[in-house]
This record gives C-alpha cells, sequence and structure tokens, in this order.
C-alpha cells in the first residue's frame, strides 16, 4: 500500500517537472521567434490592433492604439475622436521637462510639415489629423508609421490623435506593410506625393467639396492631448524658429500673468528660394530684401495686423532671450495670432466647421474675457511661400457663409456669457 501511493507520488512529480520545463520552453520560443505573423490577419480584426513587420536583421514593431469601434463623439455626435493613437517614445517624459507644448493639426496632405517643425521644436508636439475616409485613413497611417520609422524625432516627441467623420466614418482599416516596404527614408515629399496621387487617381481625395475640414475639432483635440501647463496652438504648417521651446522655459519661468495672458509669437511668410532664418536678425534682412513679410500681408491683411510687425521690426538692439516687445493696443475682430497661453482659455468653437471664423471667433471670447495680448521678441514663426489674392473654389466662399451665419449666434452667446460687448459686435450695422 506504502509503495503504491510512493509509486503514485513519484509519478505525479515527474509530471509536473515535466510540464514545468515543457512551458519555459515554449515561453522562451514565443519570445525569440524569428517568423512575423502574418500582418493581414492581424490588420482584419479591429480591437488593439499591433502589427510587425519583418526585415532581413532585424524585427521592427510598431504599436497602433486604434480601435473603430471605440473613440469619442463630439458633443453633435458628428465627428469620432481618438486619443494618442500612436505616442512618442519620449512623449511623457518631454510633458515633464518642458513648460509649452507645440499642439498642432493637419490632413494628410500637408503632414510633411511636421518633419520641420519637429526639426525646430525640442519639447513634446501633439498632432491632432483627419481622415475623411477609409482609402484617406489607410494612407494617412502608413505615412505616419513611415515617418515615424525614418525620422527619430517624430517617433520620439509626437503624439498623434485622430478625428473622423461619422458621415464617412471607416468602419475598418488596412496597412500596406509591403508597400512600407518599398519607402526610403531619402525623400518624404516624394513618398507623400505618391499617396496623395493614389488617393486622386481614384477620386477619393474630392471630399473637401462637400465634406467640411473640422479645424476646431483638431484643435481642441491637441490642445486638450498636452499635458504641460502652457499650450502653443499653430497650424502644421506655421514653423518655429529654433531653440525656442528651451528660451519658452526661461521665459516663463520669470513671467507672472495669472493665467490671463496669450504671449503672441510674430508669423512671416517666407520665399519658397531662402533658407530658414537662423535668427530675428536674419529675418529682418530678408524682409528688407522682399523675401519675407508678415503672414497674410496681400491675401488678408487684418490676420495679423494688430500684431504690429512695424513696431516688432524696429526693435533691434535686444539680446537672445525671450522678452516682451510690446502689448497688443489696436485689438481688432478678424484678429488670428499664434499665441502661447495656459490651456486655461476658452476652447475653439466646434460650430465652425470648415473655412472661416475659426481661430478669430476664439480669440475674438478670450479679448471679450479680458485676456491681454502680448508681443513676444525676439522669437517668431514662418509659412513657406509668399501667399497672393487668386480666386478661391466656390465650396470655400460657401463654408465662409455658412459659418458667418453662425457667428451672429455665437457673438450673442459671448455677449450674454460676459455682459460686454467691447467691440460693438451687438450694433447692427446697417449700410
Amino acid at each position: 500500500m506504502i509503495q503504491g501511493t510512493c509509486r503514485l507520488w513519484n509519478i505525479s512529480i515527474s509530471a509536473l517537472v515535466f510540464l514545468t520545463v515543457y512551458n519555459v520552453m515554449l515561453t522562451v520560443k514565443l519570445m525569440y521567434s524569428q517568423e512575423c505573423p502574418k500582418h493581414q490577419n492581424l490588420i482584419e480584426k479591429p480591437p488593439r490592433i499591433v502589427y510587425q513587420q519583418c526585415d532581413k536583421q532585424k524585427l521592427d514593431e510598431h504599436l497602433l492604439n486604434l480601435d473603430l469601434n471605440l473613440g469619442r463623439w463630439d458633443n453633435r455626435h458628428k465627428y469620432k475622436l481618438f486619443d494618442n493613437i500612436l505616442v512618442g517614445d519620449k512623449y511623457g517624459v518631454l510633458n515633464e521637462v518642458y513648460k509649452t507644448c507645440l499642439a498642432t493639426q493637419s490632413s494628410l496632405e500637408k503632414l510633411l510639415s511636421i518633419t520641420e517643425v519637429s526639426n525646430h521644436w525640442n519639447g513634446p508636439i501633439s498632432l491632432a489629423i483627419f481622415a475623411a475616409s477609409s482609402e484617406e485613413l489607410n494612407s494617412l497611417l502608413l505615412y505616419i508609421t513611415y515617418l515615424r520609422r525614418c525620422d527619430s524625432k517624430i517617433k520620439d516627441r509626437v503624439s498623434f490623435h485622430l478625428a473622423l467623420t461619422e458621415e464617412r466614418r471607416p468602419k475598418n482599416f488596412n496597412i500596406d506593410l509591403d508597400k512600407l516596404e518599398q519607402f526610403t527614408c531619402e525623400n518624404p515629399s516624394e513618398v507623400l506625393q505618391h499617396l496623395m496621387t493614389e488617393l486622386n487617381r481614384g477620386g477619393q481625395n474630392k471630399w473637401r467639396s462637400k465634406l467640411p475640414y473640422p479645424q476646431n475639432h483638431l484643435r481642441n483635440l491637441a490642445r486638450k492631448n498636452c499635458q504641460t501647463k502652457y499650450v502653443f496652438l499653430t497650424d502644421v504648417d506655421i514653423i518655429p524658429s529654433k531653440g525656442m521651446a528651451e528660451s519658452l522655459d526661461v521665459f516663463l519661468d520669470n513671467t507672472d500673468c495669472n493665467g490671463q495672458c496669450a504671449y503672441v509669437v510674430p508669423t512671416f511668410e517666407l520665399d519658397a528660394r531662402v533658407h530658414f532664418p537662423h535668427n530675428k536678425t536674419d529675418l529682418i534682412r530678408l524682409v528688407d530684401k522682399g523675401l519675407a513679410r508678415p503672414f497674410h500681408h496681400k491675401v488678408f491683411i487684418y490676420n495679423q495686423y494688430a500684431t504690429n510687425f512695424t513696431r516688432w521690426q524696429s526693435n533691434v538692439n535686444e539680446g537672445p532671450d525671450i522678452h516682451i516687445s510690446h502689448p497688443v493696443t489696436n485689438f481688432e475682430f478678424l484678429y488670428e495670432p499664434f499665441y502661447i497661453s495656459p490651456d486655461t482659455v476658452p476652447a475653439h468653437d466646434e460650430r465652425f466647421i470648415g473655412y472661416g471664423y475659426t481661430r478669430n471667433s476664439q480669440v475674438y471670447e478670450m479679448f471679450v474675457a479680458g485676456y491681454e495680448f502680448l508681443v513676444l521678441s525676439p522669437i517668431f514663426t514662418c509659412h513657406w511661400g509668399l501667399q497672393v489674392k487668386r480666386s478661391r473654389p466656390p465650396w470655400r466662399e460657401h463654408q465662409n457663409n455658412l459659418n458667418r451665419k453662425q457667428f451672429d449666434g455665437f457673438k450673442r452667446e459671448i455677449f450674454a456669457k460676459y455682459n460686454k460687448d467691447p467691440l460693438n459686435m451687438m450694433i447692427s450695422r446697417k449700410t
């Protein structure tokens, strides 16, 4: 009896040891296997998609946090928003190190600009992107993956967020990793052009004539995913001068405005033939030669006019440290400065969709609420290309007219909210 019990015990111990060793070996094999999972199978399952690609020497793993069945709706249930679908490797740390996060937004055709932005801005970058169809989403995700693979600054610093429209919301997506392998890192502009050509050939990029670009949704999405006290809100093709993030840390350490200040960064247009100016002196030299000028100076002067570029350019005997050049004393409606402020400023009103009354409505509310606009020097931002007036497509003017009608209700709400009308916007303007 005792011998039978001992024999049974020994068999049990042996079986347990065998199973333990087998599980350890199986785990090691799975951890160090050089075979890639079939990415097509992974892509077809929408929940949390992890996809891998193999090359000849190493396994390059990408993590995409995107489940199209999740996300969150905007207030009017027109757009689906997804936070942090791809997070920079050092994004969290940079939000702890720097005082200012650069928040920006883009669709696919302008996304190349993020390469220059990330080259100039060493702090965290929160980028909201928009796709209007399944095909555009596929191209957008492919290009982001390409940029992260080829540009370590984007891979480290940029956190991507996504907005989709309910009207044409994709049900699934498929990242063509085989196509990714065909792209080289030498010319990201050519890669983007190739993707845009494919979209245009299939007629997938004609949505702008009927479907407005949700600028304010994207601005709010980018802003709210910054983790710093201050936010520098821009468009993706607005390029900051180099070293601005570090200089702002010093400036913001020595300033106190009780949360009611917006620090304006002057914005200029650059002739495409010149190099980006190293400093304010270089920029003014370009202005004197007619190779740079205030942003929108020819297209729509009121866009930046209140910044008072003449006064900013006249202050030439100054050091490299950021300081306040002058306050904005001639604020007027339609003013759209790019500014740095705490994220406690009013949100961008999402009833304004497409072109017209998107940024200036938010800046107008800040002004009514009592914010002071202070112009900084010697930092600046630039936009490539000297813009000129040209006929705009009918759909753009149509969107502007729709937003103009929306503004009538908006200004009444602002008056009721603050009981102020400093620009006499409530006075009927009959001609």
